[in-house]
Formats: C-alpha cells, sequence, structure tokens
C-alpha cells in the first residue's frame, strides 16, 4: 500500500468486513500518514465522501466497509476517476461467500475489472478452499504459505479426557491426558465440561477464551466460573480492574451490568453483541492489556476483533443451534498464540460422545467452497447490480451486460449455481423485472450492427433490440443504495410525508429513516408500546394517525384482544422501533431507554448505527428527486444526530477515530473541546489526565485528531483554489 501511495503516487482503498476493524487500521495507519505525508480517509457507517475530494499533492488511503467500498467506486466510475485507484485490498476474501454483503463485494471487485485496467486487487484470507473459481474471476495470481508465527496445537475434550487432533492417526486423535483437578460434588454439577479446570490451567498469568454458542451463555458462563475461582484472583492487578469498573460506570451514566460487576474483579468478562461499543472497547483494552485475562465470547468475536489468546476453548461445536462449520471452526482458533508473547497456541473443542464422529469429520474435510451470492432472494444482487451497471452507464443493452455478467464470480460459477435457468434467461428476466417496477426505461432501438458471432445467437431475443437508460427513480435508489425491494415503498413514504410533514418533534423524520429490514424482524412488546404511545404529545399522535397507526389497535394488542381489521404490520413495528430511537435521542442514554423498552443495549446501539446509514442513504435518494427537496437539510442534521446520538459540545471529539462517547467525556472534562485541542495534544499529556489510558491509545487519538485535522484543512484549501481558478469557459478577449 505505501508504495503505491509514496512511489507510484495513487490512491488506495482498504476493504475490511466490519466497523470495528476499519476504526482499528484508521487509528494504527494514521501516525503512517501523518510521517509520510498521505491521508487516511475513513468510509464506514454514514462516514464518507461521495465522490472522494480529489486532492492536490497528497494520495489518499481510503479505508472501508464493504458497502462503502462499493459506493465508493460507484462514484469513482461515475466521476471517471477510476484510474487513480492503484491499488484495492480485500481483507477476509472468504466474505464474497457471505449472503448479501457477499454480493456486494463481487459487484465491487467485477467493476474494478471491468473499468479499470490499471488497478490491482489483492485479496486475503486463512479460510479459503475452490481458489481456482476466484482466480479466475479476478484474473489473478495465487500465492500460499503455511507459515504462522506461533505454532498452534489442536486438542478435543470428551468427558475428562484430552485427545490431540492428529490427522495421520487412525482414529483422527490420540490421547493427550486426563485432566487433573479436584472437583466437589456442588462443582461438578454447575460445571459438568471442566470449563474451570481448562481455565484455571492458563488463567491469571495467560490469557484465555471461551467461546459460546449464545450470548446468554456467555453471560451465565462467566459467572459460573467465577463462583469457583479462588479469591487469590481477586489480588491479580487488583487496582487497574477497580479502576476499569469505574470507568465502565463513567462511560454508562453510573450504571454497570451485574453481571460483569461479579466477574472483572476476578479477571473475567462476558463479550457479545448486547454490549454497547464503549463497553467493548473497554473490555477489549482491559484484555489486551492483561488486567483481563479471560473473556466468554460468541463467534463474531473471531472476525471482528484482533484479541489473540494462549487457549482457545471451544464451549461446544455449535453456533446457536447450527453445528459448526470448518470455516467458523478455523476462524475461532486461529486467535489462539499471540506472536511475541507466546511460543504456542492451543484450542480445545469440548464435544460430547454423540458429536465426535461429526466432529472429527468437521475437522478432516476441507474448508467450505466460496460460491457467488449474486443469485438470491429471486436474483435482487443481479438486479442491483445491472441498475448501477446502466446508472453509471459501464453497460446499457442486453449484449454488453450479459458480457459483463460473464466475467464475474457468478459468471465463472453459472454451471454450479444455475440448475434451471441460463444466465442469459436470468439476465432478461431481471431487465424485464426492473423495467416493469419503473427503475430502468427501454428506448432507442439497438441495431444489429456491431453484434458478436456469440450475440448472434441470440438475435431472435426482443430484449436484444433495445438500450436501457436509469429513470429518475431508479438513479435514486441506485445513489442512495436503497434495497430494490423497499425503494418504492421508501418513495410512497416520503410523498406522504410531503402531505403532512410534521416538524414540532423528530419523530416523523425518525420513523422515515428507520430501517425497513429492521422493522420486519421486530417484535414488539405490546404492553410497552401501549405506554409509550400513551405519553405522546398531541403532535407526537398525529405523526401515528398521519402514518396510519391508531392507538385504539395497540390497545387491543396489550391487551390480548382478537383484531378484525387488517393493519400492516411492518408499520407498526417500523413506528415502535422509531420510537425507541425518537426516546435515545432525547435521553442520550441507552440504558434508561434499554430499560423503558426492555431491550438489550447493543441491540438498541446497532439500531441506531443501521437509523444513521440508512438516514444517509434516504437523504442521498432525495438529493436526486427535485420533488423531495424540503427533505434534504432536514436529513443533513439528522443523521449527524444519529451519527453520535450524544450532546452537541461532544460531536467535534467523537469524528475522531476510536472516540466513544466515554472517552469523549473524558477528554472534554479534561479541556480537550476541540478537534484543534486533540490535535496538538502531547500524548504524555493526556496518559496523566485521561483515566485508563495506555500511551498507545494516547498516540493513537492524536494522530487520528491531526490526520482529520489536515484532512479538513486541505479541503478547505481545495474550495478556496477552485473558487480562484478562473473558468475554463471563460469568454476570450478574441470572442468579444
Amino acid at each position: 500500500m505505501l508504495q503505491e501511495l509514496l512511489c507510484r503516487r495513487k490512491d488506495v482503498l482498504m476493504i475490511l468486513p466490519y466497523v470495528a476493524i476499519v476504526q482499528e487500521k484508521i487509528s494504527a495507519l494514521s501516525s503512517f500518514g501523518i510521517e509520510l505525508g498521505f491521508f487516511v480517509e475513513e468510509y464506514a457507517g454514514s462516514k464518507g465522501k461521495f465522490p472522494p475530494i480529489k486532492r492536490r499533492e497528497k494520495k489518499s488511503l481510503y479505508i472501508a466497509t464493504i458497502e462503502k467500498g462499493h459506493g465508493l467506486i460507484n462514484s469513482l466510475i461515475e466521476t471517471g476517476r477510476i484510474n487513480s485507484l492503484g491499488l484495492v485490498v480485500v481483507d477476509e476474501l472468504h466474505m464474497i461467500a457471505e449472503g448479501s454483503r457477499g454480493a456486494v463485494l463481487e459487484m465491487t471487485l467485477a467493476k474494478i475489472i471491468y473499468t479499470s485496467k490499471t488497478t490491482q486487487i489483492i485479496g486475503m484470507s486463512a479460510t479459503l478452499n475452490n481458489v481456482e473459481d476466484l482466480q479466475e474471476f479476478l484474473q489473478a495470481e495465487y500465492y500460499t504459505s503455511q507459515f504462522r508465527p506461533v505454532e498452534l496445537k489442536e486438542y478435543l475434550k470428551i468427558n475428562d479426557t484430552i485427545y490431540k487432533v492428529d490427522s495421520k492417526a487412525e482414529a483422527g486423535m490420540t490421547f493427550s491426558r486426563l485432566l487433573n483437578y479436584k472437583y466437589s460434588d456442588a462443582l461438578k454439577k454447575m460445571d459438568p465440561d471442566h470449563l474451570v479446570a481448562l481455565v484455571t490451567e492458563v488463567i491469571p498469568n495467560y490469557s484465555c477464551l471461551v467461546f459460546c454458542p449464545t450470548k446468554k451463555n456467555c453471560e451465565n458462563v462467566a459467572e459460573m466460573i467465577c463462583k469457583f475461582l479462588s479469591k487469590e484472583y481477586l489480588k491479580h492487578r487488583e487496582k487497574e480492574k477497580q479502576e476499569m469498573i469505574k470507568n465502565l460506570k463513567n462511560i454508562s451514566n453510573g450504571n454497570l451490568c451485574p453481571v460483569l460487576k461479579c466477574t472483572i474483579p476476578l479477571g473475567v468478562a462476558y463479550h457479545h453483541s448486547g454490549l454497547t461499543s464503549d463497553e467493548r472497547k473497554l473490555l477489549e483494552e482491559a484484555y489486551s492489556t492483561g488486567v483481563l485475562c479471560l473473556l466468554t465470547c460468541t463467534s463474531t468475536l473471531a472476525a471482528g476483533v484482533n484479541l489473540p489468546a494462549r487457549r482457545v476453548i471451544l464451549r461446544a461445536p455449535y453456533v446457536a443451534k447450527e453445528f459448526l462449520k470448518r470455516n467458523q471452526y478455523k476462524q475461532m482458533i486461529g486467535r489462539a498464540g499471540r506472536a511475541g508473547i507466546d511460543s504456542v497456541g492451543e484450542s480445545i473443542l469440548i464435544l460430547q460422545e454423540k458429536d465426535k464422529q461429526q466432529v472429527l469429520e468437521l475437522i478432516s474435510r476441507p474448508l467450505e467452497n466460496c460460491y457467488s451470492h449474486l443469485v438470491q432472494e429471486f436474483t435482487k444482487g443481479i438486479q442491483t447490480l445491472f441498475l448501477s451497471l446502466i446508472g453509471l452507464k459501464i453497460a446499457t443493452n442486453l449484449g454488453d451486460i450479459y458480457h459483463f455478467m460473464s466475467g464475474t464470480f457468478f459468471g465463472v460459477q453459472q454451471k454450479f449455481l444455475l440448475k434451471e435457468k441460463s444466465l442469459w434467461e436470468i439476465t432478461v428476466e431481471s431487465l424485464r423485472y426492473l423495467t416493469e417496477k419503473g427503475l430502468l426505461q427501454k428506448n432507442t432501438i439497438f441495431t444489429e450492427k456491431g453484434l458478436t458471432q456469440k450475440d448472434a445467437i441470440y438475435k431472435s431475443e426482443e430484449w436484444f433490440q433495445f438500450s436501457f437508460h436509469i429513470t429518475k427513480l431508479g438513479q435514486a435508489s441506485f445513489k442512495g443504495t436503497i434495497d430494490l425491494a423497499y425503494c418504492d415503498i421508501l418513495y410512497r413514504d416520503l410523498k406522504k410525508g410531503l402531505e403532512g410533514l410534521v416538524l414540532e418533534s423528530l419523530l416523523h423524520l425518525v420513523y422515515l429513516t428507520t430501517p425497513y429490514d429492521m422493522a420486519s424482524q421486530c417484535d414488539p412488546d405490546w404492553m410497552i408500546y401501549f405506554r409509550q404511545f400513551n405519553q405522546l404529545s398531541p403532535a407526537e399522535q398525529n405523526v401515528a394517525t398521519l402514518i396510519g397507526v391508531s392507538e385504539n389497535y395497540i390497545g387491543k394488542k396489550a391487551s390480548g384482544q382478537a383484531i378484525k381489521k387488517k393493519v400492516d404490520k411492518d408499520i407498526v413495528n417500523r413506528l415502535y422501533l422509531s420510537f425507541v430511537l425518537y426516546t435515545l435521542l432525547k435521553e442520550t442514554n441507552i440504558w434508561s431507554v434499554s430499560e423503558k423498552f426492555n431491550m438489550p443495549r447493543g441491540y438498541i446501539q446497532s439500531l441506531l448505527t443501521a437509523a444513521a446509514t440508512f438516514s444517509s442513504c434516504v437523504l442521498h435518494f432525495c438529493e436526486e428527486l427535485e420533488e423531495f427537496w424540503v427533505y434534504r437539510a432536514l436529513l443533513v442534521e439528522l443523521t449527524k444526530k444519529l451519527t453520535y446520538c450524544v450532546r452537541a459540545e461532544l460531536v467535534p471529539l467523537m469524528e475522531v477515530t476510536g472516540v466513544l462517547e466515554g472517552r469523549a467525556k473524558q477528554l472534554y472534562n479534561a479541556g480537550y473541546k476541540s478537534l484543534t485541542h486533540l490535535a496538538n495534544a502531547d500524548p504524555e499529556v493526556l496518559i496523566r489526565t485521561i483515566d485508563h489510558l495506555s500511551r498507545h491509545q494516547a498516540k493513537q487519538i492524536v494522530s487520528s485528531a491531526k490526520m482529520l485535522l489536515h484532512e479538513k484543512a486541505e479541503a478547505l484549501q481545495e474550495e478556496v483554489e477552485e473558487l480562484l481558478r478562473l473558468p475554463s469557459d471563460f469568454p476570450s478577449i478574441e470572442k468579444a
């Protein structure tokens, strides 16, 4: 990446699977950017400019999530700047097989290959199998290595016996040892899997991760282990653990999870999506520095966060109720072994006799193949792709679109994926669907001139006669990256909103930016819904009436009465979620909202993040449709409120990558009230004045703030020069 940025003077895009890793990389690489003279720009959630600012001298390293990376590539193609991108690095390339996110990643890479001959793509993964298919799609060379900086030893535990995984042995495993731990009758009953024995062999001097099938199981296991740990564990880094509890309370307005209150003094915590990002960040920092020695966690930690351990224990060969996949197993045990700290790492998978055969097959089988997910949920991925191809004018007729499709990962794999229909038939069907939905329009007749021999086979196809252009609704859906299943519903909702937009409170706007997909999965607590409904002001009740949800309906649901009148459940659910968001914007306290709505605080934060992202999408949607001009200014402000959801004075600090609400409050109270303050801070002074801040974190915060300040200054300089530049169409003296 540095070679591209500094020697070849080209921009670089790094695509990562999760927001947390994007922020981790931004923090880590900002200091390089400051020292070596390039920009590090974040494209995650609602952050990132489209198209990116065209820099005068310095080059940019864009660090993006899969979805934001796709938007960035679209904007570079649209503005004719795709060749300014020298390199695209895709970490965790196996994500191409992950449902709708995989389809987005595939679209991104296919567009780069099709539109730029100078952009190099590098994909990396530790869990890929059918590499030949990916090679063909990416027109790539393949490099592989078995090198691991720390040796990994794999074990299985059945009852009180531990076996070493050994592919050369006939049974696939060999006897290693018996667990030697004195169990009382009470402990045997509480801990039949001998987890206490396994973890106490390594903690507190070494770190340990215990992967559990569910979130609830994480909490239960953490509590159970702590009940049986010796009081000696309380003394290990006692002062730092007390400091940590204090910090957890500070970031949560005085609240502390009762489970963490019991477990942290013993050096143990749980880690899953039910926690807020502030809490997760604090726990991760404490684990990384050895203050916590044991985390019980769900499988998402294996892919989302870089937290290695001396020993990794898999509580069961299941993720939720699904049996473990080979790729998931490899990701989890891959956390064992800390480079530069341990000489060896070990994994132990706990299993029952009934699962033994299935687990041995799992361990011996190759990794799962990656398959294209462009065709899924009634070809939704392909329809989205076609809309963007025509919107960007990459391909505007059936022949060109078909040729593009033949070069995708899906095109390479069509023989496996298509049993009943050909690629040609799916292409025609998708174009027909988009036209009928009013997103595309058939226009001028396409002549036979320029048809290749291959195309001639399909000449009789009536759709071959047409070229296509994108309609205004299609352009808005494409620019806003709106799910095609919801684009007409969104248009209808915004149109209806214009008839009586209620601006006395934010509720109406919040409803319009509440994500449709989360509403369809929501299951309201009707008593809470009814209670919240009764507390609405007359203006807020007017919003509910305009949307079509009556107090009478909610009251009947709360009292369990039968309802004959048909009501759109998605609208009712969406209003319920908008109540949650609206309450959160008013109170800016996740804990109190979590209590009010009886929802996990982590879920509420995920809802908030999704709403901020969707609000940004709706803003781009409205920018393309003149009739929705009124929403534009309103949604800019709402997106900012949803993105940060804190007191206004903390927003400038939270723009810095890695600074969440808790840290922003600490910095603000210590006198660092602006981006300029942070960019000019001395890391050594920060360490002394801010609780629970390591030297490494202090340096990263200052570097990230400097980088952001430089970016903003450069953008203003660009604007000044643009204003002072003589227009290219300025009348010449000769003409005059």
